[in-house]
């Protein structure tokens, strides 16, 4: 079973939670909450690179048949020792009220940017007479683009990364340097991962989902489990959609909005243990990985928070109230 048995309950969820109707696995023979997603968002930042819409696995192809003639491409950012890459900002668009994408030129146009599966970016500017900032963002343009990388960032209201970035225009620079590895991913490396994310902690998670189910090989499914404020708040639904739709025996997407308009059939009010209990794989299931991307609130409800980026903390919260390890989870 794609998730857990008790999807028995599946059909009253489909009127109180879930936003999109299930698909089964074939047979072997065939609010505290405006608070909670509004407060600051772990490594984030996203992408507009649309690799599944149509003709896009042609390209891909033909860029791996040019690759074995002409080696791999150049990657922009190389980590260790490289340091701070200044990179001009070629064009900002408005995605809502508090998000913009913004596409950033890489100093070759043949380049890649050299990012990894799960890996970040830092950011970084420094007002003179000021102390610098720097903030880590999660492109999810293809690892694949030639030329550029994008940012989705949401404008917080006490962020002062994130208020410099929407104050930019296009032409403007700014410093760059990566990657910051984070979970390394490699094919069927878990048979079943859940992503549960709030507001803009859902950019490493489209980053890795993108991964899995662009590459043929790797039959991971996938269960995404969503939270925001409103409607227009939910980035990167476009992408999502088509995943569902192109893999529904393989993937699945929940979501939940604090304040929802009046026809909204999906969840309402926050991620609760009740939700995650349905849709999460069983803790006693094999080779499965939960991971958790999002403000801080949400961090403390679920999972517990990290204690620095390279310790992950003991887990807390939801998750191990309904019985999943420390090794079972991932926090971004």
């Amino acid at each position: 079973m794609f998730a857990r048995s008790a999807f028995r309950a599946a059909q009253p969820l489909k009127r109180n939670f879930l936003s999109r109707t299930y698909a089964t696995e074939p047979s072997k023979g065939g609010s505290n909450n405006t608070l909670l997603y509004t407060l600051g968002a772990a490594a984030v930042a996203g992408g507009g690179y649309y690799y599944f819409a149509s003709g896009k696995g042609a390209d891909s192809a033909s860029a791996k048949a040019k690759e074995a003639v002409s080696g791999p491409p150049k990657k922009a950012f190389t980590g260790g020792d490289q340091g701070f890459i200044s990179l001009l900002l070629k064009d900002v668009q408005v995605i809502n009220h508090n998000t913009k994408k913004f596409i950033f030129k890489l100093p070759e146009d043949d380049m890649v940017s050299g990012m990894a599966v799960a890996s970040a970016l830092l950011t970084k500017y420094q007002y003179e007479g000021q102390k610098p900032v720097v903030r880590p963002y999660t492109p999810t343009s293809d690892e694949d683009a030639k030329g550029y990388i994008e940012l989705v960032v949401k404008k917080y209201p006490n962020g002062p990364m994130s208020t410099h970035l929407h104050d930019m225009v296009p032409g403007q620079r700014l410093d760059f340097k990566g990657p910051i590895p984070k979970y390394p991913w490699s094919p069927n490396k878990h048979e079943h991962i859940a992503l549960i994310a709030g507001g803009t902690g859902i950019t490493p998670m489209y980053q890795l989902a993108r991964a899995i189910f662009k590459n043929p090989d790797d039959k991971t499914k996938v269960t995404l489990v969503f939270g925001n404020v409103s409607e227009e708040d939910i980035l990167l639904k476009r992408e999502f959609e088509d995943l569902e739709n192109t893999y529904p025996n393989r993937f699945r997407a929940f979501y939940v909005l604090d304040n929802p308009p009046k026809e909204w059939t999906g969840g309402k009010g926050y991620i609760n243990k009740d939700l995650l209990k349905t849709v999460l794989p069983e803790p006693k299931s094999e080779n499965i990985k939960i991971f958790v991307c999002g403000p801080p609130g949400m961090y403390k409800a679920i999972s517990g928070t990290k204690v620095s980026p390279t310790d992950q903390g003991e887990l807390s919260g939801i998750l191990k109230e309904l019985g999943y390890s420390k090794d079972q989870v991932y926090k971004f």
